[in-house]
């Protein structure tokens, strides 16, 4: 991948500047067609090395992985700027470059990635939670009943990006202002909800940093959050990650946020102040 600076990094901040009319023809339809085939390389390469057992540590290639996986993060970044106006108003004062989705998907498979929408069974894999419909049924299961945007396969089985959802659901599944309104985490910028990453709070360049969460779809199973060392067990009893129960640390794995009110609520906000101080990162 590039070295500093890092292209996407460039992209995002420029379509920060630029007015939301015209900023796809403007900054990233031609951003894209100068990354060309050698980007598109590059993250083919990179989906190939992630999708199998990740090189050790002194292996040469675990230096060069680290530089990949924040251009990667950078792309996210663009990402969530374009997703923006597809998101309900609440949060964010900034609705995003207006784009539609036939120019969203053209950037992105452009780049090489291979889009999805299935709308069949609800799956947090692929699926992120926009809005949720309560069901008058508390027991009934998650049901999706419409698409907001598309997902992104990074290719082999590796997600770069999960489709957006709206939902029906009985409150023990998905409860309607936690579900599609608590903090999501892994994420940089949502218009209608808090969100939560390991950029944040860091300077101007330190920021860009971060790693991609990699997850992979495998023919034996979901590999979730690969680069984490931690098992989503091996909590501290004095950390506010420990007054979450095993399901709700599950959830906030699989979801990247909390379906429903914690049994420990008001014990969690005395310990973590707000929902998106828990610190998830290294869980897998």
């Amino acid at each position: 991948m590039n070295r500093e600076p890092v292209a996407a990094r460039e992209l995002y901040l420029r379509l920060l500047e630029q007015p939301a009319a015209g900023a796809y023809d403007a900054v990233a339809e031609p951003w894209a067609a100068r990354a060309g085939d050698a980007y598109r390389e590059r993250l083919a390469a990179l989906a190939r090395l992630l999708a199998g057992p990740l090189p050790e540590k002194g292996d040469p290639r675990r230096a060069r992985l680290a530089v990949d996986l924040w251009e990667l993060y950078a792309l996210s970044r663009v990402s969530d700027a374009l997703l923006l106006s597809f998101q309900p108003p609440g949060h964010d004062h900034w609705a995003g470059p207006g784009l539609s989705r036939e120019q969203y998907l053209a950037f992105f498979t452009g780049l090489g990635m291979a889009p999805f929408e299935e709308t069949g069974v609800f799956d947090p894999f692929l699926h992120e939670i926009v809005e949720v419909e309560q069901a008058a049924d508390p027991a009934e299961p998650i049901r999706i009943t419409g698409v907001v945007w598309p997902g992104l396969w990074l290719g082999g089985g590796v997600l770069f990006g999960r489709a957006g959802v709206r939902v029906r659901a009985g409150v023990r599944h998905a409860e309607r202002s936690v579900a599609d309104r608590s903090p999501l985490y892994w994420t940089f910028r949502r218009r209608h909800r808090p969100t939560a990453d390991l950029s944040m709070g860091w300077g101007s360049n330190s920021q860009w940093r971060t790693d991609f969460r990699v997850d992979v779809r495998t023919a034996t199973g979901d590999r979730l959050n690969v680069l984490g060392d931690t098992h989503v067990d091996a909590v501290e009893a004095d950390d506010a990650e420990a007054l979450l129960t095993p399901a709700e640390r599950r959830d906030l794995l699989r979801h990247r946020c909390l379906l429903r009110t914690p049994e420990r609520a008001e014990a969690l906000a005395t310990r973590a102040g707000r929902a998106s101080d828990l610190f998830p990162y290294d869980w897998r």
